[in-house]
């Protein structure tokens, strides 16, 4: 069952916005035959033996987005009983301005960073939403200690500036046909190896959901 809710919620990361073109399934790779080396033994072109799959450098984001949304629940914790609201636009805008700074500096495009990190955010509120509807139903399971929010968004950060790299890294895996597929994939295996329930699979497929495309 909940990997049936799994596959459903990484779907949603194909089927809610992953781009017009990436949800066509990825051509056939046609490879040309290897010239023939000494001997008679075919020359292998280092580029094609080592260069990362579309799948390889799409992972990353995925790994990177999961551990990310796990902060939700330190941020919801934190808040909770505070009467602090989930939603905070300066923090939110002191973050989407650091990391387009810091796509600058790795060569990745701005406004894509941008729009990527408008749905990590997204995605974050959604868990801590769904966390403290949860708790405010059964407040035997609310949390008993505050973490230090300050600390948490330093954790945040971190993960922020490596996010970035992998979305540096993965210009040409995020606007291939397929991308959205191999997403989707990729989500149900970071999904399943994480052992995400409904809501936080859910906010996994937010959090994922402009990385295809220009």
């Amino acid at each position: 069952m909940r990997r049936a809710l799994l596959t459903g919620a990484a779907a949603a990361v194909l089927f809610a916005g992953a781009g017009a073109g990436s949800a066509a399934a990825a051509p056939m790779a046609v490879v040309p035959r290897p010239a023939a080396g000494p001997a008679g033994t075919a020359a292998l072109a280092p580029s094609a033996a080592f260069a990362p799959s579309p799948a390889d450098q799409l992972r990353p984001l995925a790994a990177l987005s999961a551990e990310r949304l796990a902060t939700a629940d330190l941020v919801a914790a934190a808040k909770w009983g505070t009467g602090s609201p989930i939603d905070d636009p300066a923090r939110e805008r002191e973050v989407l301005a650091a990391v387009a700074a810091q796509a600058r500096q790795a060569g990745a495009a701005p406004e894509a960073t941008v729009r990527i990190f408008r749905d990590q955010i997204e995605a974050n509120k959604l868990v801590q939403r769904g966390l403290h509807r949860r708790w405010d139903a059964d407040p035997a399971h609310a949390p008993t200690t505050r973490p230090d929010l300050t600390r948490v968004r330093q954790e945040i950060n971190r993960l922020n500036g490596e996010l970035v790299l992998a979305i540096a890294a993965s210009p040409q895996a995020r606007t291939a046909p397929g991308c959205g597929p191999r997403l989707a994939l990729a989500a149900l295996r970071v999904g399943d190896e994480r052992r995400l329930d409904l809501l936080h699979a859910a906010g996994l497929a937010r959090s994922l959901r402009s990385v295809c495309g220009g």
